[in-house]
């Protein structure tokens, strides 16, 4: 698979429109996707054990999208092979007063994954330029000064705040993949009235997630200026279609694979004093009666 289809070019514009949201690339259906992903899993496990062995590098994965764009589920099947104990998920909910008395990257540095371990962001402080530009009455509930409040210039701050943050990130090796995933408005359209007329899953459904279909439009702009001004060759977005769940997780698997795999993971070397005390311990399980 070509994923360079899917990253969005440091420094280049970005145009939505020309991504997508149904594409399948080579698959005719969605069977030979799942088995792909099923091997996938597998090396995914594989190279997690080693990156909590290596104990060198941290992997953060962030996701965005909107509304039922199934972050959830590509979540739940990307990672399921995935040992618990090295991956950690955190889902962003509306700010506390907690987070809120703090500043807008607070609330996600204290979730930021140790080294040797995975860390996956469903949605993450790419929402302080997304939903609090399309709702920016949102920005009198946060402790800002009167001058930032007022700054036009605002969302190309925040970009570069942003930049700077994962750049640091990379500096202390936790590598950093973005994912938007791309569903259009009539297979939203769609994912939502199935939550409607499906009572198991009615819980997941709010009025608000019809309100906000009406900022569609806004959303797609806040979106591309987003992408396209925090796309970073370490700390890269890429837009991969969402209409169909079967190929977005295979998608999101092979780019993770593809990241890890250029990490030079291999398991930690042990020296002699270390090989001595195992042959030690070798022979008094041999000689034990």
């Amino acid at each position: 698979m070509n994923i360079e289809k899917f990253l969005v070019p440091e420094g280049k514009k970005l145009n939505l429109k020309n991504h997508q949201t149904d594409f399948t690339g080579d698959y005719q259906d969605k069977n030979p996707a799942i088995k792909d992903l099923e091997k996938n899993i597998e090396r995914l496990a594989e190279l997690q054990d080693i990156l909590y062995a290596q104990n060198n590098h941290a992997l953060l994965i962030i996701f965005q999208a909107m509304d039922a764009a199934g972050k959830d589920s590509a979540i739940k099947h990307v990672m399921s092979g995935l040992n618990p104990q090295g991956c950690e998920v955190t889902s962003f909910k509306q700010p506390s007063s907690e987070e809120l008395d703090h500043d807008y990257l607070w609330r996600s540095m204290k979730k930021l994954p140790e080294r040797g371990r995975i860390g996956i962001f469903n949605r993450s402080y790419y929402e302080e330029t997304l939903v609090v530009r399309v709702h920016p009455e949102i920005l009198q509930f946060q402790q800002l000064s009167e001058k930032a409040k007022a700054d036009k210039n605002i969302w190309q701050k925040r970009f570069e705040q942003i930049r700077n943050f994962e750049t640091y990130l990379g500096e202390n090796n936790i590598q950093v993949l973005k994912f938007f995933l791309n569903v259009s408005k009539e297979e939203q359209k769609k994912r939502f009235l199935k939550r409607i007329n499906t009572p198991e899953k009615n819980w997941k459904f709010s009025a608000a997630d019809v309100k906000e279909r009406g900022f569609w439009d806004d959303y797609m702009n806040a979106y591309k200026d987003a992408l396209q001004n925090t796309s970073t060759k370490d700390a890269p977005w890429f837009v991969v279609p969402a209409d169909n769940k079967w190929f977005t997780r295979v998608v999101v698997s092979n780019i993770i694979i593809n990241k890890m795999e250029s990490l030079d993971l291999h398991y930690p070397q042990v020296g002699e004093a270390h090989l001595k005390s195992l042959l030690e311990a070798k022979k008094l399980l041999e000689n034990e009666s």
